[in-house]
C-alpha cells in the first residue's frame, strides 16, 4: 500500500475531534501533507493526505483510526494515493487561482447549478465554496434578506469573454450578483473606497431634488436620464441642468441636505472600512454641499464634486472651478492613490452612471452598484441585489468581521 493516505472523516460534530484524531496519527509519526474541513449545520466533514515514516504499521494505523472512529460515532475511511498523483497534484499549486463570489437575498440551487455548470465548462475547478454571510433564520424576509457564498477556483477560463456573458445572462435571469476576481494579493488588500454620491452613496440625484424645488423638476429628470445612460455629454447636461436651477433659493439646501435617503448598507460599509483602516473618498459629479454633510454624517475623508455658485442668497446656475465629470474622477483616483502611497490596484470605485465608467475601469476593483444596463454591462462587477455593504463580501469579508 502507498505510504500517502487519504483519510476522510464525517459525522456528527463535536468538540475536541480533531485533537483525538491527530493524537493517534501522532503515535505512528504521521506527517500531513493535507488537511482541510467544513462543518454544514451540525455535520463535519474532515479530509487529511498522510504520508507514513517509511516501515510504519500502515494496518497499524488503519486500525487505530477506525477504532477511534468508533468510538467518537464518526465514520472513517481511507484512500491510497498513488505517488504519481500526487506529485502531479503538487504540480498544479501554480495554476491561477480565482474568486467567484455569488450575492442574493437567497441563493437557491438553480442559481448554483447554472454558475456551476459554466464554471466547469470554462475548464475551472472548484476547490473551496465558503458561506460569508452569516446563518439564515426561516422567518427572514426574502425582500431583506442576504447571502453570499465564495467559491475559489483553479485553472484558466477557456474563453473570459464568454465567460463574462454568460455570468450577466445567469444575473439578470435569476435576481443574483456573480463577481469573478483574479485572486491575487492586491484582493485582501485595498486601501482606498471612492464612491460617486448620487444614487449610490444616496437613493436619490440631488440635482433633481433642487430642481424640483425650483419648479423644473421633469426638464431636469429628463436631462439627467440622458447623461446617466450616457446619451449625453456630462459636461453639456451638466450645464443645461444648471440654468435650469437659476434663481433657486438658498435655504432650500439645508432641508434637502437632511431628508437625504442613505443607501442601504451605506453606513454599515464606511463604519467597517473606517475600522480596518480604509480611507474612502466622494468623487462626484453633484455638489460639494451635499458631499460634506455626508462627509460629516458618515466619517468620509475626502470629498471631490462640483461647488455651486451662490450670489445674493441665490443659486446663480453655474459652478465655480473645473467640474466634476467621468475624466477628472479617474484623475481623482490616481491623485489619491499617490496621496495615500498606494497601488492603483488597491483602489476600488463605486458608482452607478456612466460618468463613473473611467474610474471604475481604472480602479483595481470597480463595482457598478444599481447601475443602468449600459453600465452594468461595461463595468467589470455590478451589485444589484444587495445593499452597498455587499462590497465587503467582494473583499472576503464575512459577517462576523463586519462592523
Amino acid at each position: 500500500m502507498s505510504s500517502i493516505l487519504m483519510l476522510k472523516v464525517s459525522g456528527h460534530d463535536r468538540m475536541g475531534l480533531t485533537a483525538e484524531l491527530t493524537t493517534t496519527l501522532a503515535e505512528f509519526g504521521v506527517i500531513l501533507l493535507d488537511m482541510g474541513q467544513s462543518v454544514i449545520h451540525d455535520q463535519v466533514s474532515l479530509g487529511m493526505l498522510l504520508q507514513l515514516p517509511e516501515g510504519a504499521d500502515t494496518s497499524g494505523v488503519l486500525k487505530e483510526i477506525l477504532f477511534k472512529a468508533h468510538e467518537l460515532g464518526i465514520h472513517a475511511r481511507f484512500t491510497p494515493v498513488e505517488e504519481p498523483a500526487y506529485t502531479d497534484w503538487v504540480g498544479q499549486q501554480g495554476k491561477d487561482r480565482y474568486v467567484l463570489t455569488l450575492l442574493a437575498r437567497r441563493i437557491t440551487a438553480e442559481q448554483l447549478a447554472r454558475v456551476s455548470t459554466v464554471v466547469s465548462e470554462q475548464g475551472l475547478n472548484i476547490q473551496d465554496i465558503t458561506r460569508l454571510t452569516g446563518r439564515i433564520p426561516l422567518d427572514a424576509l426574502a425582500d431583506s434578506g442576504k447571502a453570499c457564498i465564495e467559491l475559489t477556483l483553479r485553472g484558466q477560463p477557456s474563453n473570459p469573454d464568454a465567460l463574462r456573458l454568460a455570468f450577466l445572462d445567469i444575473s439578470s435571469q435569476l435576481d443574483i450578483d456573480v463577481a469573478f476576481q483574479q485572486d491575487t494579493v492586491y484582493r485582501r488588500n485595498r486601501r482606498l473606497v471612492c464612491f460617486d454620491m448620487d444614487s449610490t452613496l444616496i437613493e436619490t440625484e440631488v440635482i433633481d431634488e433642487l430642481a424640483r424645488a425650483a419648479g423644473v423638476g421633469e426638464q431636469v429628470a429628463a436631462i439627467t436620464e440622458r447623461a446617466m445612460s450616457g446619451e449625453l455629454d456630462f459636461q453639456q447636461s451638466f450645464r443645461q441642468r444648471m440654468a435650469l436651477l437659476k434663481g433657486l433659493d438658498e435655504s432650500v439646501l439645508a432641508g434637502i441636505a437632511a431628508q437625504l435617503p442613505i443607501t442601504e448598507g451605506a453606513e454599515r460599509l464606511i463604519r467597517t472600512l473606517r475600522a480596518y483602516g480604509f480611507k474612502t473618498a466622494i468623487l462626484s459629479g453633484g455638489f460639494t454641499y451635499f458631499g460634506h454633510y455626508l462627509q460629516q454624517r458618515l466619517g468620509i475623508d475626502y470629498v471631490y464634486a462640483n461647488e455651486l455658485e451662490i450670489a445674493d442668497g441665490r443659486v446663480t446656475g453655474e459652478v465655480k472651478g473645473v467640474i466634476v465629470d467621468g475624466a477628472r474622477k479617474a484623475e481623482l483616483l490616481h491623485e489619491l492613490a499617490q496621496r495615500e502611497g498606494i497601488q492603483l490596484e488597491q483602489t476600488i470605485a463605486v458608482g452607478d452612471g456612466a460618468n463613473d465608467l473611467p474610474m471604475l475601469s481604472q480602479a483595481g476593483l470597480g463595482i457598478a452598484f444599481r447601475a443602468k444596463p449600459i453600465v452594468r454591462e461595461s463595468a467589470r462587477h455590478a451589485i444589484s441585489t444587495l445593499g452597498l455593504d455587499a462590497v465587503l463580501y467582494l473583499l472576503g469579508f464575512r459577517d462576523q468581521d463586519i462592523h
